[in-house]
């Protein structure tokens, strides 16, 4: 299974939010990662054809998208609606009747999905008495009817709690081994330890796409540790961002990404994807 995008851009007004995006995608879990207005929305869109590019397009296994192409995509949007006068069990027949399942497959796969996000015990009670983590749940349990090929999951751990988030991440991670799984988030650690690959996407284009460790080496020697008397002054040079500071016995510690050395007391640290995020998406972060 192959999903192509070539030299696909995208622009509103005069803003161009894509620009001759072109790669591919094999099965895996893949983490998509970008600052706010960066395109991230829009590209899932593109791919899940809610929008149409301006130039470019999209190929499975080298066909164009067509009405089978969007059978095979599920798809998990940033802002889930659905109907608080259903049932969660209402509200997946509902959805599996518009993907166009039969009423015998939408209730044995809807059994199936309930018990996978852990609300078959709550399937009858109506949607408006669920939790924000529960719904975002019943929305993960949509995008996962008719076994699709592609999974689109755009911020899909809004709304979980830590244990959630892990149980979320194990579900993915699983069914990442025969799907392409394509997942947009601010939260790092949501596809740093189970995605195949990382994309960094930047003023409308992608300026990494390679795995966790590669990404990584792009920033060794980059990030540092000192620390600073509770009291003194912090030194201001705009040549480094504050990825955190922690208070230890009467001193800040502060972790930094930066070109070059901040201070004659920093320390070189192992990077993680976190200080990467903060060494692209700086410039609001500035010191």
């Amino acid at each position: 299974m192959l999903l192509e995008l070539n030299q696909l851009s995208k622009s509103y007004g005069s803003k161009n939010i894509l620009r001759r995006i072109t790669t591919q995608f094999t099965p895996g879990l893949y983490g998509l990662l970008g600052a706010n207005g960066t395109g991230k929305t829009t590209l899932l869109n593109l791919i899940s054809h809610f929008t149409t590019p301006d130039e470019g397009e999209i190929l499975l296994d080298n066909k164009p998208q067509s009405e089978e192409f969007y059978q095979h995509i599920g798809f998990l949007p940033q802002q889930f609606s659905y109907y608080g006068r259903f049932s969660g069990q209402d509200f997946l027949l509902y959805m599996a009747a518009l993907k166009g399942m039969s009423k015998n497959k939408a209730k044995q796969e809807m059994d199936q999905l309930l018990k996978l996000v852990d609300l078959y015990d709550v399937r009858l009670k109506r949607i408006a008495s669920y939790s924000g983590g529960m719904k975002q749940r019943l929305g993960i349990a949509q995008a996962l009817l008719n076994d699709p090929k592609i999974l689109i999951l755009d911020e899909p751990t809004v709304g979980l709690d830590p244990k959630e988030r892990v149980k979320f991440r194990n579900i993915i991670s699983e069914l990442s081994a025969n799907k392409i799984i394509i997942l947009s988030t601010h939260i790092v650690s949501d596809v740093e330890a189970i995605a195949k690959e990382i994309i960094i996407l930047k003023n409308g284009q992608f300026i990494h796409k390679s795995s966790s460790q590669e990404l990584l080496k792009t920033i060794f020697g980059k990030v540092w540790e000192f620390s600073v008397s509770d009291g003194s002054p912090l030194p201001r040079h705009g040549q480094y961002a504050v990825v955190n500071e922690k208070l230890v016995s009467s001193s800040r510690v502060f972790r930094v990404v930066s070109d070059e050395k901040p201070n004659q007391l920093a320390q070189l640290v192992s990077p993680t994807l976190e200080d990467l995020y903060i060494y692209h998406f700086r410039e609001e972060q500035v010191l």
